[in-house]
């Protein structure tokens, strides 16, 4: 259901929103990031030490209801005494990968250039290329991550696209008459229109979740 338009939220609104929610963050400095909204569509810029904080400011934006879309001007600059040699960050980064167990380490190859990380390789499972990412976020002196592990599908287009209808049936119920999904082996492209930002995460992460996937197209709208 729309709100009212007497019920929805300003730019302005939107922005002093935003700001709250990053500055309820902890381990975040909200004074170093600058917040500006146009028509929904809210831009995060600054500078952050490492990528866990940018992460976390993306995450607290996306929370706030009324937001569109978001772009995100962030960079991470590691402080002085945090910064390392790309050889000590692979290193960190091959360790992070062995010690979790939702990671097949053995499976994914690493480059590191600049501190940035890149990921490649090919694993059964979204959920396993999204914990290699996870698990590199926290690590000192990484200044931004590429994932580009693909997922190899082990089942049809139509089992996964039955397996998306009936995940969102369970986690997003109102919103399965308005999304469209179509598989192409295992790339998913999603279309139609959802009420919220969170609503439309819930969607998309509810594709992600499902076996065989590779990819997501995400051509939804968010409505205002």
């Amino acid at each position: 259901m729309h709100l009212p338009d007497s019920t929805m939220k300003t730019d302005s609104q939107l922005k002093s929103d935003v700001m709250s929610e990053i500055a309820w963050e902890p381990t975040v400095h909200s004074d170093s990031i600058a917040v500006t909204v146009r028509d929904g569509v809210v831009t995060l810029a600054g500078r952050l030490e490492n990528l866990a904080d940018k992460h976390a400011v993306e995450r607290a934006a996306r929370r706030v209801s009324g937001v569109r879309a978001i772009a995100v001007e962030l960079d991470v600059t590691p402080a002085a005494e945090h910064r390392r040699g790309d050889s000590d960050i692979a290193k960190a980064v091959l360790t992070a990968l062995r010690w979790h167990s939702s990671v097949p380490q053995e499976r994914i190859r690493i480059e590191v250039e600049d501190g940035w990380v890149t990921l490649s390789g090919e694993v059964d499972w979204r959920y396993q290329a999204a914990s290699a990412e996870q698990c590199l976020r926290p690590l000192v002196g990484v200044r931004g991550l590429t994932n580009n592990i693909g997922v190899k599908p082990r089942v049809s287009g139509k089992d996964i696209s039955q397996e998306i209808s009936a995940a969102l049936t369970r986690h997003a119920q109102r919103e399965v008459g308005h999304i469209g999904i179509e598989v192409d082996g295992g790339v998913v492209t999603l279309k139609g229109k959802v009420h919220s930002l969170p609503e439309h995460d819930a969607v998309l992460g509810a594709a992600w979740a499902t076996r065989g996937v590779a990819r997501v197209v995400d051509k939804m709208e968010v409505e205002t």
